[in-house]
């Protein structure tokens, strides 16, 4: 009798929603903008989203003779709007070389398929977290760039808005920050459009945060904030949330590896902050296309995909993964850039 070779990864436990499940479960260890809850996520079935642009139009109304004729409401033409959500696979494989003879870190006994695949899905993860994190940004500064920096949508042009810059000249020591606070809150108030926010964040680099809190019309209020989460005892660090002016400010870091050249490429560019709105209800939204499966045609999309594939010759293990996010500002007009 002919022996029979067992695929060790031929079990439920790894076919496609068991695989979906699991790298959809797996922690994710990066995603400031992502842990903020500022993007509601919205599942679709198709690969492009569109939607419609209407301004209300909000107009004082004079009194009239009681059994006059009332005025006629003038409703705007809504801008239909049509984006394709980016597609990002991202593949690995299992080889017998990988396992045979191997030993389990931590371990005295041999490397098992099963621990070797749940490595491999946490590696795969984390690249799919950063890159949504890359993503995500640059849907808050209203830019948003693929991986190898080329722009995917630039959202002032989509919806034909300029974008706000403000000048902190926090290299000049008399300059009034509150004043600069100020127009950036009145801004972001001007152009919510009806939505409604609790408040504005801004996630800035260490240069401008260092200026910031060290510039002398800030710097008191600095050092008084620090010394209170220094009694708190809370052990927090105060770079996570220092208010001044209205704002909540944060210093941001995250960055990755550009793979077109090598160096490293932060999501927030130097000397330059990020200030947009808290709280929104509609603004922010991060919609999942479904993955580009025969099986999964019409189906709502889930914000990652995972899959293995036995080849026929018997002597590799693909690992398939991909994700489908596309996050957008839909009031692009609230999103202001704030430079040294």
């Amino acid at each position: 009798m002919s022996d029979v070779i067992i695929n060790p990864f031929d079990e439920s436990g790894f076919d496609l929603a068991t695989m979906t499940t699991a790298i959809n479960l797996l922690p994710n260890q990066y995603g400031r903008v992502r842990q903020l809850g500022l993007f509601s996520p919205e599942p679709v079935m198709t690969r492009d989203v569109v939607f419609d642009e209407s301004q209300g139009i909000i107009t004082l109304l004079n009194s009239q003779p009681v059994g006059s004729p009332a005025p006629r409401k003038k409703n705007a033409k809504a801008k239909i709007r049509s984006f394709r959500v980016p597609h990002i696979p991202y593949d690995d494989v299992i080889l017998p070389s990988d396992l045979q003879g191997m030993r389990q870190p931590g371990t005295l006994g041999a490397k098992t398929p099963e621990s070797e695949m749940m490595k491999r899905l946490t590696e795969m993860r984390a690249s799919h977290a950063i890159t949504e994190e890359h993503l995500l940004c640059g849907a808050i500064k209203g830019v948003i760039l693929d991986a190898d920096g080329s722009v995917i949508y630039n959202l002032f042009t989509e919806f034909g808005v300029s974008q706000k810059v403000v000048d902190f000249a926090l290299d000049v020591d008399t300059t009034d920050v509150s004043a600069k606070c100020r127009e950036v809150l009145r801004h972001v108030e001007d152009n919510l459009m009806g939505e409604v926010a609790n408040g504005v964040r801004c996630l800035c680099d260490d240069t401008f945060f260092d200026d910031l809190i060290g510039h002398p019309n800030v710097e008191k209020f600095w050092l008084g904030h620090a010394k209170a989460v220094e009694l708190s005892g809370s052990g927090a660090d105060p770079r996570k949330g220092f208010s001044f002016g209205g704002i909540t400010f944060e210093e941001y870091r995250g960055k990755a590896t550009d793979p077109s050249t090598g160096n490293s490429r932060p999501f927030i560019g130097a000397g330059t902050a990020q200030f947009f709105p808290m709280g929104t209800m509609s603004t922010f939204k991060e919609y999942f296309a479904p993955a580009d499966y025969i099986g999964l045609v019409n189906t709502l999309g889930m914000p990652m995909y995972a899959k293995q594939v036995l080849a026929a010759t018997g002597k590799k293990i693909d690992i398939l993964t991909e994700s489908n996010p596309l996050p957008m500002c839909r009031r692009p007009g609230v999103l202001v850039k704030g430079t040294i």
